[in-house]
């Protein structure tokens, strides 16, 4: 009687298969930069940041109403990375004004809003801004 039961199985996981059913799409990814080294994506290929004025672990974002504007905070919902990263690195905080924002070891993760293409860069040392990464947090 196990045959029909793993006959079922096999059926199931075929039809999955058929109609195209697919893992989630990362919400973060790493790329890769020349003098750079590897870096912090969203999905859509954008570079993520974090804020040297923050304090790592605190629970907290020091980047303001105006600072915002020009910085603002990144935040996946659920946080799905490829294999080569850490789920125990990823976090979420709630800011003062009280938007969720995902953290990567402990710093708030930022988008700069000049960078207008996947693959921009233009943030990296402004204002003690740094694209994060596994080997480019402090």
């Amino acid at each position: 009687m196990k045959i029909p039961a793993l006959l079922a199985l096999a059926v199931a996981s075929f039809a999955i298969v058929a109609t195209g059913a697919a893992a989630p799409a990362n919400t973060i990814s790493l790329a890769s930069a020349e003098g750079l080294g590897d870096y912090l994506v969203d999905e859509g290929g954008y570079t993520l940041y974090y804020f040297s004025g923050d304090v790592p672990g605190s629970g907290t974002s020091s980047c303001g109403e105006t600072c915002i504007q020009y910085w603002p905070p990144f935040h996946a919902g659920q946080v799905v990375i490829p294999l080569n990263l850490s789920n125990f690195d990823f976090g979420t905080i709630y800011r003062e004004d009280g938007l969720a924002q995902t953290t990567y070891k402990g710093w708030p993760l930022y988008y700069f809003i000049n960078d207008y293409r996947p693959g921009d860069i233009k943030g990296e040392g402004l204002d003690g801004r740094f694209a994060a990464g596994p080997g480019l947090m402090p």
